[in-house]
């Protein structure tokens, strides 16, 4: 599914019109974003955690030439599923 397709089924869901639900997915990824940038998190019980994590520099190697390689140090957003979600997607009903 892409970002126009959960406009949509958002849309669809709720009744609201298409290009408010669309300032709305905007707005949420623009928030989470700047939390993220900030350092923080953000946390939705039941569906799950948006979270920065620092990874260290390492070694690789280019897979072109099999060179060895330093990669530099860096921040990558993580997202962590909440029980309830992950239960969803486990049960055996399907909607």
């Amino acid at each position: 599914m892409n970002k126009t397709q959960l406009v949509d089924a958002l849309a669809k869901e709720t009744g609201v019109a298409k290009n408010e639900v669309k300032k709305v997915v905007d707005s949420f990824t623009d928030v989470v974003a700047a939390e993220l940038k900030k350092g923080g998190k953000v946390q939705m019980v039941g569906f799950g955690t948006f979270e920065v994590v620092a990874r260290a520099a390492r070694e690789g190697r280019n897979p072109r030439t099999g060179k060895s390689m330093k990669i530099k140090a860096s921040k990558a957003p993580k997202f962590k599923a909440g029980k309830k979600l992950k239960d969803e997607i486990n049960s055996k009903k399907k909607k």
